[in-house]
């Protein structure tokens, strides 16, 4: 191992087994994968695991292996699978040419379950899936062993052969491995290793109808590919005995390390495929990829950079113990990196007209705007300003209370980059609602400064109505209303109804009509804005990737 490769950038419990082994010659290089099961696209949770086998893979000079458990053709679809590596790839990772499939395995596996037959470790059994279940026992009661663990090895043996040519229909017989049904570990009470499923699979087709389980499938996989270090969350802590267990007992050509950590969970969202493919199958969102979804197809087309996500998956550590990390210190890690790379550009949401009476009509200039004050290399850009203008509806009040410093009858504001205005004279239609502001404008103070150095307390921005282009932009909040959505009862109910919220009549400076598809910008003064996929040139369509508000800065703020 090089010195490069010895002191990655930090450091944990996986990361200091991993320089060990590599230090005391164990393993000659590092070997990790993601392995998930293409059924259902990947959320943020993933991001955890997805960054932590890449991670240290890239930091120990090893590599990183993308597989796929495809081990059960009734759940899993071709959609998945190409969902999965275009997120890991977005994510910013590649596992060049270490693509694997379980079902690459599959005649290597099936010789392996007949040699724990012929060794007198496997038996295939006739009891359904509930009398299995009856038989397992519970946490406190041991198990009862089926009266078929007895079977001769050789009727198992060809019973074994007769399931994979078809010969009975499914839930007829299972093949379990014979280990202990007294375990104080129920996954090690003769659990499942094979069952009967007459169905296609999607890289198969109908060449099986028996299907391994993921925990006979797993390890032997591990060992297949050469994998070193095997990592996975807290929930398969009590499969790796069974994990060593199908080591030990079969002739497989390495031995991985299993090695748990912590999964990542946030407030106010669900991470449970199950729970997520229920909010698609029901129509609770628009699909996989609804920018209030927790997939990564989701946040994508929210608007989230790659790099924010795994600065997240990064700050939520490697631990041994399961917590909740805080939905608004993600929010923050978005906005850390779009403050940084998001162009600026004005857009006006809930339009209020505004005629400037004293500047000239038909006139047009073009006033200078800074595209991101964070980014000097990113220049200026030209918007044009004329008599007629737009600005946000909750920048005026006619009656406003003592802390409103915005645009009021009487008042003088700064328009950005523009020009000081002063509200003359209030129009409203005939239900008395305010259509208009005739205003004036000081023409000494173009650029936004006055010569006399008087400062408004207030500075809008605006659109020109000549020029702005119409857009349909969509609000999200929190999908859920707690932050344990089903703590108390079904998740569902914990719904947040006004979790979107879609504004027809927005209005952007032109510029935005170039913004490509996925394109992240700062709508000053409201939040992040990402182009949706349903835009059309002359309609374009924004997704609010975040408001401009830092909850978690200002906690660790009252922190310090």
């Amino acid at each position: 191992m090089s010195d490069e490769t010895a002191a990655p950038d930090r450091t944990d419990f996986i990361r200091e087994i991993i320089a060990k082994d590599l230090k005391s010659g164990k393993h000659a290089s590092v070997v990790t994968r993601f392995p998930p099961e293409p059924n259902g696209y990947l959320h943020i949770g993933h991001t955890k695991s997805i960054c932590l086998n890449f991670g240290v893979a890239q930091e120990f000079g090893g590599r990183c292996h993308l597989r796929f458990d495809d081990t059960n053709p009734t759940k899993e679809e071709q959609e998945y699978i190409e969902a999965i590596e275009r997120d890991v790839r977005w994510l910013g990772f590649d596992w060049g040419e270490h693509l694997y499939h379980a079902s690459d395995y599959f005649e290597q596996l099936y010789e392996w379950a007949m040699h724990l037959i012929e060794t007198g470790k496997a038996y295939v059994d006739d009891l359904s899936a509930d009398e299995i279940r009856e038989h397992r026992g519970t946490l406190t009661e041991p198990g009862k062993n089926s009266p078929w663990r007895e079977r001769p090895a050789e009727e198992s043996r060809d019973l074994f052969a007769r399931m994979r040519q078809g010969e009975f229909p499914d839930g007829t017989r299972v093949l379990r491995a014979k280990i202990d049904m007294a375990s104080g570990n129920i996954n090690m009470r003769d659990p499942v290793l094979y069952r009967i499923l007459h169905a296609t699979h999607p890289r198969t087709g109908d060449a099986w109808c028996v299907y391994p389980t993921y925990d006979f499938t797993h390890g032997q996989s591990d060992a297949i590919e050469g994998i070193t270090h095997s990592l996975c969350t807290l929930e398969f802590e009590d499969h790796r005995p069974l994990y060593d267990w199908f080591l030990e007992n079969l002739p497989v050509p390495a031995r991985p390390r299993q090695i748990e950590f912590a999964r990542l969970n946030i407030s106010y969202t669900v991470l449970s495929k199950r729970r997520l493919l229920q909010l698609v199958r029901d129509g609770h969102v628009r699909g996989w990829d609804d920018p209030r979804m927790p997939t990564i197809s989701g946040i994508r087309r929210r608007g989230y950079p790659p790099a924010a996500v795994r600065d997240f998956a990064v700050k939520h550590g490697v631990a041994k113990r399961d917590g909740v990390m805080e939905v608004a210190m993600l929010e923050h890690s978005v906005r850390t990196v779009l403050n940084l790379e998001a162009p600026r550009r004005f857009a006006v949401l809930r339009p209020l007209k505004v005629v400037i009476e004293n500047y000239p009509e038909g006139q047009v200039e073009e006033v200078g705007a800074v595209n991101n004050p964070e980014d000097p290399g990113a220049g200026t850009r030209k918007v044009e300003f004329s008599r007629e203008l737009y600005i946000e509806r909750e920048d005026f009040m006619e009656d406003p209370p003592k802390k409103f410093f915005r645009l009021a009858p009487g008042r003088e504001v700064r328009l950005r980059y523009a020009y000081f205005i002063t509200c003359r004279e209030v129009v409203k239609d005939e239900r008395g609602e305010i259509v208009e502001l005739r205003c004036t404008y000081d023409p000494a103070t173009k650029g936004g400064d006055a010569p006399d150095g008087r400062r408004p307390k207030a500075t809008l921005h605006w659109v020109s109505a000549a020029h702005a282009l119409p857009a349909e932009v969509r609000l999200y909040e929190h999908l859920f209303t707690r932050p344990d959505p089903g703590a108390e009862g079904d998740f569902i109910d914990d719904l947040n109804p006004q979790s979107l919220e879609v504004l027809e009549g927005g209005l952007l400076e032109p510029a935005l009509a170039a913004a490509p598809v996925g394109g992240v910008v700062q709508f000053e003064r409201l939040g992040y804005f990402c182009k949706d996929p349903d835009s059309t040139p002359e309609r374009p369509a924004f997704n609010r990737t975040c408001t401009l508000r830092d909850t978690w800065a200002k906690i660790q703020a009252r922190g310090r």
